[in-house]
């Protein structure tokens, strides 16, 4: 874990609160977000909820569980440069949080790698300009056997998280992706699976110190 220095440890508590999150850290980094503040789910179908009724969306859900207004600004088929075009616009709202789950529709449009990952960093980029805190959501590397068998994330994300040192939720999709009944189809998730994901993420956001 990053602690920018050791004489930290040696400071008081009010000022060790105020540390930002770190993506290599299982410990709270910061004052976990009041129940007013906004939050807005950034990418693609999977933040969209392809395959279930809108209001089963992970971001409906989360909103639920953490009392957040959650902005769900998932579009279906957009790819990393869609999101980086969009990104402005999001940033513009001055959400409290961007939850960042996007590249999926890279590895299925065989976009390189390199590209992905350069439009990713600039997304984050733009938001941490801005003093606005970003968590990045793992996708699975959709492989030919992953679309019939077990999914896992693509390794670019732990990649972005440590250069970026932003907290990554890994593991979420993958696994709803590699079970049949969480399913609506081979790449996206049923009502179900929406839940199961958005569940996880608010343990994992408690985890981090963001969420209550």
């Amino acid at each position: 874990m990053e602690i920018r220095g050791k004489f930290l440890a040696l400071v008081s508590l009010g000022f060790a609160a105020t540390i930002n999150m770190s993506g290599c850290s299982s410990n709270p980094q910061q004052n976990a977000l009041p129940a007013d503040s906004t939050v807005v789910a950034l990418g693609d179908s999977l933040t969209y909820g392809y395959g279930a009724d809108l209001e089963m969306a992970y971001p409906m859900v989360l909103s639920e569980l953490t009392t957040w207004t959650v902005i769900n600004a998932g579009v279906n088929g957009d790819t990393s440069a869609d999101v980086l075009a969009r990104v402005e616009e999001v940033a513009k709202k001055a959400p409290d949080l961007v939850l960042l789950g996007v590249g999926g529709n890279d590895v299925l449009q065989r976009i390189q790698p390199e590209t992905t990952r350069t439009n990713i960093n600039a997304t984050i980029d733009t938001l941490q300009s801005q003093d606005i805190d970003v968590v990045l959501i793992a996708e699975p590397y959709f492989s030919t056997s992953a679309l019939f068998g077990k999914a896992s994330d693509n390794p670019i994300y732990k990649e972005i998280a440590e250069a970026k040192k932003v907290p990554l939720y890994s593991d979420g999709w993958s696994e709803i992706l590699s079970d049949d009944t969480l399913k609506s189809d081979r790449i996206h998730a049923n009502a179900t699976g929406y839940r199961q994901f958005a569940e996880g993420l608010y343990e994992y956001l408690k985890e981090e110190g963001v969420a209550q």
